[in-house]
Parts: C-alpha cells; structure tokens; sequence
C-alpha cells in the first residue's frame, strides 16, 4: 500500500494485539496529542484521515498527557496502552519527563514526538536546537536517557524494523519502559509501498518466562534452611497477575508478607499474613518482622531504597536474599539468588522442592500486625485543636468511598500514609506511581486510570504542591466528560520535603508557600491562602471547600451524585501526616555544619551506614 510514513505508522500500530494467558487484547486504544508544526500535518493527518479505529485524545500538557498514558498502561496491568504525539523541540521535550516515570516504573509508553527536517535544508526551522559539533543532533536526543528504544525515522522505510522494535520493547515484561520513535516532519509525509503483511493483524504473546529447575532447587533449599522467612511483593505480581499464587505459597509456608507501592492492593489488607507496605513509607509490622528476617523472597521488586530502607532494613546478620524477576538487572540486586522467571510460575514450581517445610513463625508477625492495626486507627481518628488533620482525612475517605474505586497517587507525603495506612478493599484498587514519584502526575493519572476503569471512582490523593505543579487534564477530564475525583491536601507547602529537611536537622527554609517578608527579605512572612476549590469551579468542575470531618463527609456523599469531575479542597494541619514507622532513609547530611543540629544528625548518618548492608 502506497502510504505516508506517518498514515502506515497509524495503520500499524491500529493492528497490534498482545496475548496473555490465552486472553487477546488490541494493544493500541488511542492517541493524546497536542499538535504543532512538528506533527499535525504528518500523524495529524494521518488521524484526521480516518479508516483506524484508534481515538484521538486531546491533551492539553505534554508531560501531563503522557502521565495520562502511564496511568492507563498501568491500570490496564501494560497489557493496552495509549500513544502520544507532540511537535518538535518544547513540545517533545515537555514528554521527556513522563519518558523517565514510565522507564523508572516499568510501565511501557509510547511518544511520537515531531523532529527537524531530514532533508536540513530549511534549517534552521522554528524550535531546532543547532548544536556546532553535530547539525544531526536534535532535542529528541534527549529521550535517549530515558528511554528502553529510541529510533529515529530518517527514510519512510526505516519505519518497518523501528515500529517492530517498539513493539518487541513495548510487550517484554522484562524490559518494557518508555520507547520514543522521532518523527522527522518531513519524512512524516513521505510516502512509500509498504508491504501487507507489516500492515495486518499481529499478536504479540506475552508468554509467562520459565524459570529454571536449578534456579527454583537452589532457592527452595535456601528457604528451606531458614526459619523466619518474610516475602516482598512488588509490582512484578500484580503485572503478572501472580498474587493469588503469592498468597497462596505464604499460607503454605506461613511466611509473612510486606508490599511495594507497585505491589500493594492485590493481597487483601487484613490477611493474617500481610504485614502492609515495607520500607521507608512502610508500617510497623513490616519493618519489625524484615529486621528479625533471616531470609528474604523478593518477589517481582527492584528492591529500590524505599523498600529496602537504603538496604538498612535487614538487620539479621544470617539474612540471604532470593529475589524472583523477569528481569535479570533486578533478580541479581542486593546481592541475591536469582530466579529469573514469571512470579507465578517461579513459586509454583518451587513447591515441590518444599515438602514438609514450615517456617518457625509463630505470634510475632500476628502481634506485629494487631499493634499496627491498632494504630491505623488511631491515626484515622486524630483529633486536632489547630486545625484537620490529614490521617483523619484519609480515614473518612478509605471509610466512605466504593470497595471498588481506584485510590491514585505519587509524590509527596500521601504515597506515604496511603501505604501505611489505606487499607485497599479490593484488586487493582491502589495505585500509587513511587518508582519516579513525579510530581504532576496525580491528576494527569487519574484520567489515565480513568480511561481504563470506565464507570469505577477514580479518586486523586495530591498536595498543593503537586496540584500546582501540573494539572492539566483535569481540563482534559472536563473536555471528555470523565468524572475523576480530586483530593486536594492543602498544607501551604512540600510538607514531606520539610520533613525531610527538618529531621535531618535544617530548619524549614524554601519549602512552605509563604509570601516574602519584606523586612527579613526572606520567604518567611505569611502562609498563602489559596482557593483551589475556586479554581476547579473556573474549570467546570464540582467543588468543595472542606475544613472539618462533617464538611468532608457531606462532601464525599454529595459528590456521588456528580457526573463531572470533581474537586475537594481540604485544608489540612501542617504536619499532621503519618510519621515513619522504625525507618531509615539514607540522603547526604552535610559533612560540615555550623548547626549542631546537623552536625549530630551527620553523626547518625554515619552510624546507621555502617549497620546498612554493602552491596
């Protein structure tokens, strides 16, 4: 067929299907874009064109769109996904951002930005870097960062091996990420007489990946030879759909559980067995029962620094590491055993290395929990003089939103409460985007999520911070008619960056919205109040402005009853979010300091490092 590059390329991806345990799904659902000289007359006629069956999204951020897409793949466990095209130069650039949300949480994006000429010969056009040691450099080379594939479309031809090559990226479990195909402008309307077959139906199996015999033998007896095993799982078990296998090789083998932010939501959350989200933004039973911990199986996580708390987590001096994975680069993380294979598939076949195994646990992990249980309800029930207090917000919304609705965040000091404290009523219910932790990406992603669960609840955990950061498609939420929900928790502030900066022993300096004094010359004259509800309102949204309990849960009722998006602007107590539970999280302390506050925190540092285990 005699097409341009950018209509074949429509047509191609328009064809693609995945298959996963029998089940086949068209892979491609749509495209965001927003268009400029880079795109709108090369894919944007190609769309406009028609004969596809993909929907075209408008966006209204690069960035923002692109966090939309994340979210989808996400939601749809990366087995659908939806494409984004942008012009040339801030335009592309303003994906590559997004690119690194995708790559760092393993979620596959697709970006279509529009490039410079191939030909060069108006250059230099409008938005084109010119680099003197390189004319064949272009802003796209930027992408290369951050992305598992990047290609660039120099001849209509070149289309063919790069749009396989993204898909073969795109598909792999074990190294999917974000993939940029540059676009040219020029090339973009270039034809040529690609063949049929690159054109038609193509199914993409996303078999389960074997582990093998030795592998699972050796991990068994390792297990074996322990007495007080604990099991991580991470996102590699909710993507592959392998926690009723997780849960069922913990009943087994009473081994208890901790979570990932990626892994969290698909074990029930009052299961004996689960001891809630690990780590630094973890609770009290989980982090108790890894520092007692003589083994650890890792099951589908990178075991970054927040799960691990910068690997000082493990205090037992016997313990070993087993770490099941997909993907090679992060089986062999922590220094441990590798099984490198499907979760479902590696625990299953371990069990017939384990007869007779039990491990030595007994009232310590069921104490642990109850304690904690304990005080997940005493952080929902706080009560402040000065003001409403976030766990208590929280509470009220885990108590009176649907089993089913979709609970989304990313950055700040929510991620943190809602893993320790937001107990997930049903599957794929929790998510939390913490492998970047990107500000912005709450509400872009709660249409992405949006998008994919169709008539569930969608509710957005965001701070102010984040909010002002980047909210874009909520405009774009209005535009198609999608009700998503906006928690606003407005701190006047990064409270959890204050935090940080306070507990290891800066006083608060940059990190609260307050108006500059004119005397001091410093930003530490009024907190800014800001309507954000107002805001939301200029939108075409609901919105509510919340103080107290009963404003909150007459909002959230009345809100049911809403078909547009809405907003809550809740106004919270500075410093009223969960603390860290018996966590540590390693940041360079300042060597050298004036502040003797600083100084015995530096001292700390050096301490904790030396129990932290070297890899």
């Amino acid at each position: 067929m005699k097409l341009t590059m950018a209509q074949a390329l429509v047509k191609f991806l328009d064809n693609q299907y995945v298959s996963f345990d029998g089940k086949e799904t068209k892979f491609v659902n749509g495209i965001f874009g927003i268009f400029g000289h880079g795109c709108v007359v090369g894919i944007g006629q190609a769309l406009e064109q028609g004969g596809h069956s993909l929907t075209y999204y408008q966006g209204h951020n690069e960035q923002g769109m692109a966090h939309a897409a994340i979210a989808y793949a996400k939601q749809k466990n990366r087995r659908e996904i939806i494409a984004c095209t942008s012009s040339i130069g801030p335009g592309a650039m303003n994906m590559v951002t997004a690119c690194g949300t995708a790559t760092a949480n393993r979620i596959p994006l697709l970006v279509l930005p529009g490039d410079t000429f191939a030909c060069r010969q108006p250059d230099p056009v409008l938005q084109q870097i010119e680099q003197p040691t390189s004319v064949g450099i272009t802003s796209n080379d930027a992408f290369r960062a951050v992305c598992k594939y990047f290609d660039r479309i120099e001849r209509p031809e070149q289309l063919m091996t790069a749009c396989i090559n993204a898909m073969r990226v795109l598909t792999d479990a074990a190294d999917t990420g974000a993939v940029c195909i540059a676009m040219p402008q020029d090339v973009e309307a270039e034809a040529y007489d690609y063949p049929d077959y690159f054109l038609q139906k193509r199914v993409w199996y996303m078999d389960r990946s074997v582990p093998s015999e030795r592998a699972l033998a050796q991990a068994a007896e390792m297990l074996k030879a322990s007495k007080k095993p604990m099991m991580i799982v991470g996102g590699g078990v909710t993507y592959s759909e392998s926690y009723k296998a997780a849960l069922s090789f913990a009943e087994k083998y009473n081994i208890p559980i901790g979570e990932t932010q990626a892994g969290k939501g698909q074990i029930p959350w009052n299961h004996p067995l689960n001891m809630g989200g690990c780590g630094v933004t973890g609770t009290g039973a989980a982090n108790a029962i890894a520092k007692q911990a003589d083994l650890v199986l890792a099951v589908g996580t990178r075991l970054t620094d927040f799960t691990t708390c910068s690997k000082w987590g493990f205090q037992n001096p016997d313990v070993k590491m087993v770490s099941v994975n997909v993907c090679s680069f992060d089986a062999f993380k922590m220094d441990s055993t590798a099984v490198i294979g499907d979760a479902k598939l590696s625990l299953e076949g371990m069990e017939k290395y384990l007869d007779g195994y039990k491990s030595s646990w007994s009232d310590e992990y069921k104490n642990a929990q109850a304690e904690f249980f304990k005080e997940i309800e005493r952080s929902y029930s706080v009560e402040l003089e000065n003001g409403f207090s976030q766990t208590r917000a929280l509470g009220i919304i885990n108590e009176v939103i649907a089993d089913d609705a979709v609970v989304i965040g990313s950055s700040g000091s929510l991620p943190g409460c809602l893993q320790r404290l937001w107990k997930s009523k049903g599957e794929n219910t929790y998510h939390v985007e913490y492998g970047y932790s990107c500000m912005g990406y709450e509400i872009c992603g709660a249409l992405g999520a949006k998008l994919a669960v169709g008539d569930r609840e969608v509710y957005s955990m965001v701070g102010d911070g984040s909010f002002l950061m980047l909210h874009s498609e909520l405009y774009t939420a209005v535009q198609e008619g999608k009700k998503i929900n906006v928690m606003l928790f407005d701190n006047s502030g990064w409270g959890c960056i204050e935090n940080l900066q306070n507990n290891q022993g800066t006083d608060t300096f940059g990190t609260r919205f307050t108006m500059r004094n004119a005397e001091s010359g410093m930003l530490d004259g009024a907190v800014i109040v800001t309507d954000y509800a107002k805001i939301a309102e200029g939108y075409g949204c609901k919105a509510y402005r919340v103080s107290n309990a009963n404003e909150l849960y007459e909002a959230l009722e009345d809100s049911k009853k809403q078909t547009i998006p809405t907003l809550f602007d809740i106004k919270v107590a500075h410093k009223s979010m969960s603390d860290g539970y018996d966590s540590w999280w390693r940041v360079g302390v300042a060597e050298v300091s004036t502040s003797e506050t600083v100084q015995a925190c530096y001292e700390d540092m050096k301490e904790n490092i030396e129990k932290a285990r070297k890899y």
